[in-house]
C-alpha cells in the first residue's frame, strides 16, 4: 500500500520572499541616495570649510562611499 506524506507543502517555498527582496532593494536605494546627498553637500563646501572639518576635496568620494 502507498502512503502519502501530507506534512510537506505541495509547492516549494521560495528562499527569498518578495517582501524581503523589496525591503533589501529599498534599503540599498536609500543607502545610495544618502551617499549621493553627502557627496553633493560636501562638494558645495569651500576648501576652507572642508579643512575646518578635517577633510580635503579628494576625500569626498571616499566619504560618500562609506
Amino acid at each position: 500500500m502507498a502512503s502519502i506524506d501530507t506534512t510537506r507543502p505541495f509547492v516549494a517555498v521560495p528562499r527569498f520572499s518578495l517582501a524581503r527582496i523589496a525591503t533589501t532593494l529599498f534599503h540599498n536605494l536609500q543607502t545610495w541616495n544618502d551617499a549621493r546627498a553627502t557627496r553633493a553637500t560636501l562638494s558645495r563646501l569651500s576648501e576652507h570649510e572642508l579643512r575646518d572639518i578635517g577633510l580635503s576635496r579628494n576625500e569626498i568620494e571616499y566619504i560618500g562611499r562609506r
